[in-house]
């Protein structure tokens, strides 16, 4: 096993039963991961903002039920999401429980309760995937280092990260750090597959604080999921090439990052947004996830870039909704700039304001 690091002793445990909570983010692909190979490895690398203001506070309560670890392979839970028990949120939790129980044995003395809530309406279209599996793998481990108190820090986070991506490929970027790169890249020590880093080189004043204004075109659910689509690369006939195109752009956002290049960052961004739908729009079968209004606000942001020559610019996760980027100090003409032009688009008229955000938070 390559990931045999991560394997937790077999220990019977002397905690009876307790409770942990952490509240963890959602975040933001700038270089996109889009297809995935067995055991949620990346087909290429990719490079995020966390957010601060979209976020997932997950309570794991656990009691000893067993001694044995050898006794069953599933786990007990119940799950409450915004005080109302969820059953249908279960099946995606034991998928997740399952694949981490070989790196965490320990989990089958327990029965727990996982009682979450978002910061952000559950039916917004916002994924909370990588913002809820992120929090509870972080639990997870809370309760790993009651039992094994000689876990370090780094080992807590790094294995934390591991963990969230088995249940989620991107909430391995919602662990830590303001921006995060999670896939090996050649140019980025220390980068993995099996879990996220943070940035490691130097990032320029202007990408700190960075706002992230999300424009809620769709808050439906959507017609083909991101794991169908993932799977949609295996023999795309364009996937080599935008693999290594992932690698170019983040090997040139390196530079980028450190001398605040704006012009440039904005070129490779919408790039990796326009391919990331590109993709979906060629696979076999081909879906298309944009609506007439993503197309329309993305026209908008165009034109008051080139009007004002404020560096604003979009990026799309796997939906209809846009993400629209710029410097915090541009914040006031911008919103006016949303609430003028932009809220027409938006389904309700809803959009929520974010911002570059530092990662997960115990409480």
């Amino acid at each position: 096993m390559p990931d045999k690091e991560f394997v937790a002793a077999d220990l019977k445990t002397t905690a009876e039963s307790g409770s942990v909570s952490w509240e963890a983010p959602s975040n933001i692909a700038l270089v996109k991961y889009w297809g995935k190979k067995e055991n949620q490895i990346p087909a290429n690398p990719s490079v995020s903002f966390t957010l601060k203001n979209c976020k997932t506070t997950t309570t794991l309560n656990y009691v000893k039920v067993s001694e044995d670890t050898s006794i069953s392979e599933e786990i007990e839970f119940d799950v409450i999401f915004e005080g109302v028990k969820k059953e249908s949120f279960k099946p995606k939790i034991a998928a997740f429980f399952k694949r981490i129980l070989p790196y965490c044995a320990y989990l089958k003395q327990f029965k727990f309760e996982v009682v979450s809530e978002n910061s952000f309406p559950h039916s917004s279209g916002i994924a909370s995937s990588a913002s809820g599996m992120s929090a509870l793998a972080l639990c997870v481990m809370s309760l790993e280092k009651e039992l094994f108190p000689e876990v370090t820090e780094d080992y807590f986070y790094k294995k934390a990260s591991f963990l969230a991506r088995l249940g989620s490929g991107s909430a391995c970027r919602s662990v830590k750090g303001d921006l995060v790169v999670w896939g090996a890249h050649k140019e980025i020590p220390f980068s993995s597959d099996e879990y996220g880093i943070e940035y490691p080189f130097k990032i320029a004043d202007v990408f700190k604080d960075f706002q992230d204004t999300i424009l809620l075109v769709d808050k439906g659910k959507k017609k083909v999921s991101s794991t169908v689509g993932h799977n949609l690369m295996h023999g795309h006939p364009f996937a080599e090439a935008r693999f290594k195109q992932a690698h170019d752009h983040l090997n040139a956002l390196i530079p980028i990052f450190e001398k605040g290049d704006l012009e440039q960052f904005i070129k490779i961004v919408e790039r990796e947004a326009l391919t990331l739908h590109g993709m979906m729009m060629s696979s076999d079968p081909y879906f298309l996830l944009m609506k007439p209004n993503t197309l329309a606000i993305i026209n908008k942001i165009w034109e008051k870039r080139e009007e004002s020559n404020i560096p604003v610019c979009f990026t799309l996760d796997a939906g209809a909704n846009v993400h629209m980027l710029y410097p915090s100090k541009n914040k006031e003409e911008i919103l006016e700039f949303v609430k003028n032009e932009l809220v027409v688009y938006c389904e309700n008229g809803h959009y929520i304001c974010d911002e570059i955000g530092q990662g997960s938070k115990k409480l």
